[in-house]
């Protein structure tokens, strides 16, 4: 086992360690914050929503409530893209484990390619590294996030929200697509940064 690799194992064991007090979901809030709803996004939407965003093996895949990890685990098995996952809620972080045995994808982390970590998405200090950011997030979180989006990121970066949009600012979706799921329709949107 790597030195890397026990690191890893080793920080994700202490998440039961982390104190909850002082996690927030977005400014003003006060203590431990975070919405307990979590909807999986389907596979075949997660596909869709790579296709509208055109993600390479040179891309950063960043998921903003990263849930159980899926999308940064089918990102790198996929493409061989560099994928990190944030979510501020420490059950899902702790699903991330299931989720890299479930898609085969130990050789991603061990290669630091791929990530979990336990935070406020709001508060990504390495956003500006994103090529790509993957959203399946409430309009509340959209609104605050629209304004970090702009600033962080680097022109030509895209962004795909599934069902929900920026209700703040101008920054209109350069794609809109309505699209079929196994279980209902999905509302898929693509920004791409234009700086």
């Amino acid at each position: 086992m790597t030195g890397r690799r026990l690191l890893w194992i080793g920080m994700l064991a202490g998440l039961a360690l982390v104190p909850f007090v002082g996690l927030r979901a977005g400014a003003g809030d006060k203590g431990l914050k975070f919405n307990l709803i979590y909807v999986p996004t389907d596979e075949k939407v997660i596909e869709k929503m790579f296709d509208m965003a055109k993600v390479g093996k040179d891309d950063v895949v960043f998921d903003l409530g990263c849930g159980d990890g899926r999308i940064c685990a089918m990102a790198c098995k996929k493409f061989g893209s560099r994928g990190v996952g944030v979510d501020l809620n420490p059950e899902r972080i702790k699903e991330c484990m299931d989720t890299i045995k479930k898609y085969d994808v130990i050789e991603f982390v061990n290669k630091g390619m791929l990530e979990y970590r336990l935070g406020d998405a709001l508060k990504v200090p390495d956003l500006s590294k994103a090529s790509v950011i993957m959203l399946y997030m409430l309009p509340e979180f959209m609104d605050l996030l629209e304004p970090i989006a702009r600033k962080a990121l680097k022109p030509g970066s895209r962004v795909v929200s599934h069902d929900y949009r920026w209700r703040v600012g101008n920054w209109e979706p350069d794609e809109t697509v309505e699209f079929k799921g196994p279980s209902r329709t999905h509302t898929l949107y693509l920004w791409t940064v234009k700086k």
